[in-house]
């Protein structure tokens, strides 16, 4: 089944709301709670309640806003990740923010969406991320992908180095967006052993993720090809 589709003869998937705007929170919540498969556990408006709260109820699925007067939602996501570390975090803004972005990846966001997004689309965002799958607005995926071009490229090149050919070779495909399952296919893998592979190379490049670890992918790409080649 489709990590976007309702789950049948499970239990609900339990979320956490942060926002400061009481309006935004009771749309979002009362949008999740017309899914039977989806259950809103708990909600805050600030940095602080949120970090109070959560610990106690133990979501699956935490929707965060960004930009909050008490601070932001991506500190949240670090902390609370570093307490949680199987919460996914979805980051609801309503600012186009690249900066915000990659920062939201790399304190481990499982997904970012704008809240012009149609509420369908959030309540799919919320189904993969609590099934483990990453969810990025694709818009603004792309623009990411773009600004990268212009980050400090050295540091990738270093991390990159530490891995084996096909730790690389797996990566890439990582960086495609494809599963385990499609990489032991394309590879002719073992899944498990594919599992595996993905699991040493993300403790070689310092990250928890594999959204993470495919923007780091991205990144040593678009050096390479600016690069003119691989040296």
């Amino acid at each position: 089944m489709d990590a976007s589709e309702p789950r049948q003869c499970e239990q609900p998937v339990k979320v956490f709301l942060l926002d400061d705007h009481e309006v935004v929170r009771r749309g979002v919540r009362d949008l999740l709670e017309a899914e039977p498969d989806i259950e809103v556990v708990g909600e805050a408006g600030s940095c602080a309640q949120a970090l109070a709260r959560v610990p106690a109820l133990r979501p699956q699925v935490a929707v965060l806003d960004v930009r909050l007067p008490d601070g932001d939602g991506v500190t949240v996501c670090r902390e609370l990740r570093d307490r949680l570390p199987h919460l996914a975090c979805l980051m609801l803004t309503s600012f186009d923010d690249d900066d915000a972005l990659l920062d939201a990846i790399m304190a481990g966001a499982a997904g970012y969406v704008l809240k012009q997004v149609k509420g369908e689309d959030l309540v799919a965002a919320v189904r993969t991320v609590a099934s483990g799958q990453s969810m990025l607005d694709p818009a603004t995926t792309r623009r990411l992908m773009e600004s990268l071009r212009h980050h400090e490229e050295s540091g990738t090149e270093v991390a990159l180095a530490q891995l084996t050919p096909r730790e690389r070779e797996i990566l890439v495909l990582v960086g495609q967006g494809k599963t385990n399952r499609q990489i032991g296919q394309e590879l002719y893998l073992a899944e498990k052993t594919v599992k595996n592979h993905v699991s040493r190379l993300l403790a070689k490049l310092g990250v928890e993720r594999r959204l993470q670890a495919a923007v780091l992918a991205a990144q040593a790409d678009t050096g390479q090809r600016h690069s003119g080649g691989p040296r």
